[in-house]
């Protein structure tokens, strides 16, 4: 079952790359008494999310924060060490987090799990964002099409803030 608005999030942890290694950070200590967006992306790396959807974030973070966000987070079903280097090439290491959701687990427990095994990708997470506070979702944005960032890229967030 797909979460839904009004749902709290699941406990899932983590990994992140940080300048001294990688730690892990769990849902609660990511959402716990804070107003946080998170998107996630089929992979990093991949062309939608490299070029559009990551970089609005990037590029719309102050502007975001500017408007009672405490922090974004960015979701793949990658390794920590991938979405470290995709952190470091994309200039958003320390603006963001990027976290690494290698099992799959937070992805499968939210229910917005893709099979992309016809694109060479396997499990993967549907692309969409969320606002959440104190672990609840307040909005919900899923994207149809996993090779756009419309619904769920910055600028509706923004519109939505």
């Amino acid at each position: 079952m797909t979460i839904a608005i009004g749902d709290k999030l699941p406990a899932a942890t983590f990994k992140e790359k940080t300048a001294d290694g990688p730690v892990e950070i769990t849902t609660e200590q990511l959402f716990s008494g804070k107003r946080v967006v998170l998107f996630a992306v089929p992979g990093a790396f991949t062309p939608t999310c490299s070029l559009n959807h990551l970089p609005g974030y990037l590029e719309n973070r102050d502007t975001i924060l500017g408007k009672g966000v405490d922090d974004i987070a960015v979701i793949a079903v990658n390794d920590w060490h991938v979405m470290g280097a995709w952190a470091q090439s994309s200039g958003g290491m320390g603006k963001i987090h990027f976290l690494a959701d290698w099992d799959a687990a937070f992805t499968k427990a939210v229910g917005l799990d893709a099979d992309l095994s016809g694109g060479g990708l396997g499990l993967r997470s549907k692309r969409y964002s969320m606002l959440v506070e104190d672990g609840v979702v307040k909005a919900l944005n899923i994207e149809e099409n996993p090779g756009q960032a419309t619904v769920s890229g910055a600028a509706a967030m923004l519109e939505l803030l």
